[in-house]
């Protein structure tokens, strides 16, 4: 990873996610590059949250590009944060969530003169980063924050890595002291462009006035193309007050990270793939996050070949969950069905995935039987973690195209027949389902998921915090559509859900977006409630309460003997209360409440959740004993998987 420090005409950048080794002997070029930002979104093909093929509302619309009116005349000079506002503009934002400093009242200033940007202002600067990423995972365009310099910058750290290691597209604009300050300790000033290094996917230090337009253009390509990821631009202050006259046509300088972009696959390799296919008699489809934007590709496939489907956590969505060849989850939490059918499986397609940890457990047992195929955009993510026996560094999108086409063409050739594979799995379906125990009146959480899915008929987008409720979520709600299930995966940042609903309900203003969280999650960013009831978003809460940190409760029972080590959040003086009174959070911010205890209660109080317009909290008390199950410890393998137990059995 690279700092440009934007004085000079051109800039060295290494593309990121590339080994150590092959940096080392990568050569730069400094060649310019044309771009066009009106066209910037609809080049991706991003694909839409629901049943809709239309842009998102911050994309331009596709066809000819309009040409950008600005407010100032051509030859007038205008201060940098105008220039960075317009610039902005032009990449087609229109939704940015900024918090005000000292080192951002430029921008700030330059906002309230913008008849296009709007700006959600969060409570905290992590808010913000969190709704960008809601935003940008939501609608597919990078989502915008930001934020001040020294405290306010590091508060965007938490977010920027969350981005990273789930590869979002976001561009965070942070203040900097003054030019001729910076080094000296001065007031708020944080080497945030040092601090944030490895975890962005490019930064740059602003120090040249005219440099802004081309900056963020190639921030907005950046973050978009490729691998998606975070970008962050450090803007000094007297840069941002600095009047230019801006160059808007001056070309990006990214040559050695376009010439480093995945070139389409090779023919031959696709070909090998298709007979792999036809040679196998057990393959399973293994999908993450990477086939976000190839869903369409992807069902394609699944109906030309009949492959059963396991998704990752990130990959949730970009295959129908409720269709009959939907493994559902597999891994550490995933269903019994999905880890068999890659335990058993001779044929591992490996679509846009990372080989995650929490996926496969121990390396040497994860698959051992299949030969394994690996597609991804990211060539560092191939052989990283299990040696494939082929693979191709490229987008998914264009080499399941290439695929169908093939199996297209061969039409009856392909005699593809994998019924005997589709019924053994069957019978796992059939034998071990996710199932959860009911005692007495009290609401196992595992219902509350099945009853909001049944009652919003599985097309809510959900955003989650992290915990048990975050894999009982994915376990019990089914995604038929890509961005639909937006959750902190690599990082397990708590605190995501609440400010990621904010992004999603300012994207997608048509959907029904619920933040399900738990009380520890929930409590890590409560002060956003503030920020829904002022914008007045239809952002429904339906907190998960049981008064624990409830995942370190289950490991706590599972390898600590039950030993309480500061896990539980209530007040120890008066067990027998709910405390806090999460009523009265959203009561000081005049948002509708309710609580729900029995079982019995539960079905209507969801349904008065969905039904009242606006926002709503819906704080459901759940016992604290329940265990996300099946479980496979880490670092075990399939055999290792733990199906029963729970808090209450003596350990």
């Amino acid at each position: 990873m690279t700092i440009t420090y934007a004085s000079n005409s051109f800039i060295s950048y290494r593309p990121p996610f590339l080994s150590p080794t092959f940096q080392s002997h990568s050569k730069l070029l400094f060649l310019p590059i044309q771009h066009t930002p009106q066209t910037h979104f609809t080049q991706l093909n991003i694909s839409s949250v629901l049943n809709s093929s239309k842009p998102t509302t911050t994309t331009r619309s596709s066809g000819r590009p309009q040409p950008f009116i600005s407010r100032f005349g051509p030859d007038q000079p205008r201060k940098g944060a105008d220039v960075l506002v317009e610039a902005l503009e032009r990449e087609g934002v229109t939704n940015v969530f900024a918090y005000p400093g000292g080192a951002t009242l430029e921008i700030h200033q330059a906002l309230t003169r913008s008849s296009i940007i709007r700006n959600i202002l969060p409570r905290h600067e992590q808010g913000g980063v969190f709704a960008a990423e809601g935003y940008a995972r939501a609608s597919g365009a990078p989502g915008v924050c930001i934020a001040t310099s020294g405290p306010g910058a590091t508060n965007l750290v938490s977010g920027l890595a969350d981005a990273m290691l789930d590869s979002i597209p976001i561009v965070a604009i942070t203040g900097q002291v003054p030019r001729r300050m910076m080094g000296t300790d001065a007031f708020q000033e944080t080497p945030i462009v040092e601090v944030t290094r490895s975890i962005t996917k490019h930064n740059y230090l602003v120090l040249n006035v005219q440099d802004i337009p081309r900056i963020v253009r190639e921030a907005f390509y950046l973050a978009s193309s490729g691998r998606p990821g975070p970008i962050l631009i450090d803007i000094p202050k007297d840069i941002q007050q600095q009047l230019v006259v801006p160059v808007w046509d001056e070309p990006m300088r990214l040559p050695g990270y376009m010439s480093r972009l995945p070139k389409p696959p090779n023919v031959s390799h696709l070909q090998q793939i298709v007979r792999l296919i036809t040679e196998s008699k057990k393959p399973v489809l293994y999908v993450g996050g990477g086939c976000m934007n190839s869903s369409d590709e992807l069902r394609r496939f699944v109906e030309l070949t009949g492959i059963p489907v396991a998704n990752t956590l990130m990959g949730l969505g970009t295959y129908p969950g409720s269709d009959d060849l939907s493994l559902q989850m597999l891994g550490m939490h995933g269903t019994i069905y999905a880890n068999y059918a890659v335990d058993k499986s001779d044929l591992l397609l490996a679509f846009g995935v990372r080989f995650d940890d929490r996926v496969t457990g121990k390396l040497e047992t994860f698959a051992s039987r299949a030969k394994i195929v690996h597609i991804d955009i990211d060539g560092a993510e191939i052989g990283k973690n299990k040696q494939p026996h082929l693979s191709i560094c490229g987008d998914i999108k264009i080499a399941l195209q290439g695929i169908n086409e093939m199996l297209s063409a061969r039409g009856k050739k392909n005699n593809l027949d994998f019924s005997e594979w589709r019924k053994e799995v069957g019978e796992q379906k059939v034998n071990n389902p996710l199932t959860f125990k009911t005692f007495g009146d009290s609401i196992p959480p595992q219902y509350a998921f099945q009853v909001l899915d049944e009652l919003t008929s599985g097309n809510a987008i959900i955003s989650t915090g992290v915990g048990q409720h975050q894999m009982w979520s994915a376990q019990f709600y089914k995604y038929n559509r890509p961005r639909q299930w937006l959750t902190s995966g690599g990082l397990g940042a708590m605190g995501f859900g609440l400010p990621a609903a904010i992004g999603a309900a300012v994207a997608r203003p048509d959907a029904t977006v619920v933040d399900i969280d738990g009380d520890g999650s929930f409590m890590m960013n409560v002060q956003e409630l503030a920020t829904i009831r002022v914008e007045n978003l239809p952002v429904k809460i339906m907190i998960l309460n049981n008064q624990h940190l409830g995942m370190v409760v289950q490991w706590e029972d599972q390898f600590y003997k039950a030993n309480r080590a500061h896990t539980y959040l209530g007040d120890p003086s008066k067990e027998a209360e709910i405390f806090p009174n999460m009523l009265g959070f959203a009561d000081a911010c005049g948002i509708p409440a309710a609580r729900v205890i029995r079982k019995e209660d539960l079905r209507a109080a969801i349904q008065r959740m969905l039904d009242t317009p606006g926002p709503y909290l819906l704080d459901v008390i759940v016992p604290h004993q329940e265990h996300v199950l099946p479980m496979i410890p880490a670092g075990g393998g399939f055999n290792d998987v733990i199906t029963e137990g729970d808090g209450r059995t003596q350990r």
